[in-house]
């Protein structure tokens, strides 16, 4: 394979994470933040994005150091009694972010082409149908077909939303001073609170775990591929940080106001004040591929996540691992799961649906994070080339103490 066609299957994996990890959450603080505290915060992204980035990078080096995915490697040295409290904690997260998403796709869906005179008929109807066409895709069409629609959904949010943030940008000069010199804005009267939310929702959260999965997907199984997952991290992470400056960007130099996609819906109708109506609908097109491409990600990576859970919790179930877990029963099992009973929170509030989803989500980051402390640490299994250098250590600690108040912030 040369060219193009190699490349991409370079950085597939870390496009998938990118795609993934980037939703209607992560759209709605972006602009948000940018709203209230202007481009002086574009470093945070930045930030954000290098400490999901080192936090991949550790399950990467643990996987294939070992063969096993964290899930294995914890349920093991910790036991079965982990391996149930992680499935417990499992179920409430994936209900609540495939209700979100569900909810997410159906309101920027009825943004861009309504049905129904009535907002929430739209949000339901087509919300109801991204799940069924999601597990259609992911259930017969297998990882390849997922693969190339992630990366034109990937494209498209890409180009529209980063296009309209050049459009908008206040000046070279000003993105770059708030790229590089890091300031906080407002820091006593909330500013603080905005650029933890900021950080923590850049690049996703229990998601980071599907990385192994698609590794795996793609032949990458020996210690040697280290370095083409570093290079493919690498490259989702910057995919997934100029989107999140982009959606900074734009936020301040447009007034927005609302929660979820009600402010994506209503931050497209100014932008049509300033740049036109085809600026608006390009926009919400963006917005749009966005929370599709995660929850394409969601329905297709997360069972992988149920199958490793149920074969650690359930005394009848064999430990051995399948060639294709996308065949076995586990996995389909939940992909139905998934795609249809988290259905009922469509008749909730969408802000309501996001902030369960983020409270959940933030309490996973600190603990991954104490995770690989432990895992890669000297008195692990990894060889003492792969395990943590201490810059890696003091930037996992860092992480360990700022998720926990990330986690303090989203639920107090």
């Amino acid at each position: 394979m040369k060219g193009p066609g190699r490349i991409l299957k370079i950085i597939g994996p870390g496009l998938l994470v990118a795609a993934t990890g980037v939703g209607a959450g992560d759209l709605a603080t972006g602009a948000l933040t940018g709203s209230r505290l202007g481009v002086a915060i574009l470093w945070v992204v930045l930030a954000g994005a290098f400490l999901k980035f080192v936090l991949n990078e550790g399950l990467t080096r643990w996987q294939l150091a070992t063969g096993e995915t964290l899930i294995d490697g914890s349920c093991r040295l910790l036991g079965r009694k982990f391996g149930f409290l992680f499935l417990l904690y499992f179920l409430v997260w994936s209900f609540l972010v495939a209700a979100a998403l569900m909810s997410a796709c159906g309101a920027a869906a009825s943004a861009i082409f309504p049905i129904f005179k009535d907002p929430g008929s739209n949000k339901i109807c087509y919300g109801l149908l991204h799940s069924a066409i999601g597990l259609t895709l992911v259930r017969l069409g297998g990882f390849r077909v997922f693969e190339r629609l992630m990366g034109a959904c990937i494209a498209l949010m890409f180009l529209t939303v980063v296009v309209t943030a050049v459009l908008l940008a206040p000046g070279a000069s000003v993105v770059l001073q708030g790229m590089f010199l890091p300031t906080i804005p407002q820091f006593g009267q909330g500013g603080l609170e905005w650029v933890v939310a900021l950080t923590g929702g850049v690049g996703g959260t229990v998601t980071m775990l599907c990385y192994g999965y698609w590794i795996r997907e793609e032949g990458r199984t020996r210690i040697e591929d280290l370095a083409v997952c570093r290079i493919d991290l690498a490259t989702g992470y910057l995919v997934t940080a100029l989107f999140g400056m982009a959606m900074v960007i734009v936020g301040s130099t447009v007034e927005v106001s609302g929660s979820g996609v009600g402010l994506i819906v209503g931050l497209a109708d100014r932008l049509a004040s300033e740049l036109g109506p085809v600026a608006k609908g390009c926009f919400l097109l963006g917005a749009w591929s966005a929370v599709t491409s995660s929850l394409l990600g969601v329905w297709q990576s997360v069972p992988y996540l149920f199958s490793d859970l149920w074969r650690h919790c359930s005394p009848g179930e064999t430990l051995e691992r399948s060639s294709d877990p996308t065949r076995e029963r586990p996995y389909i099992v939940y992909l139905y799961l998934l795609s249809t009973v988290p259905a009922i929170g469509l008749w909730w509030g969408f802000a309501r649906m996001q902030k369960a989803y983020a409270m959940t989500g933030a309490l996973f980051l600190p603990i991954l994070a104490l995770a690989l402390l432990l895992l890669n640490s000297g008195r692990g299994p990894l060889p003492p080339q792969l395990r943590n250098r201490p810059l890696t250590v003091v930037v996992l600690g860092a992480t360990l103490v700022f998720f926990l108040l990330f986690s303090w912030f989203v639920i107090f």
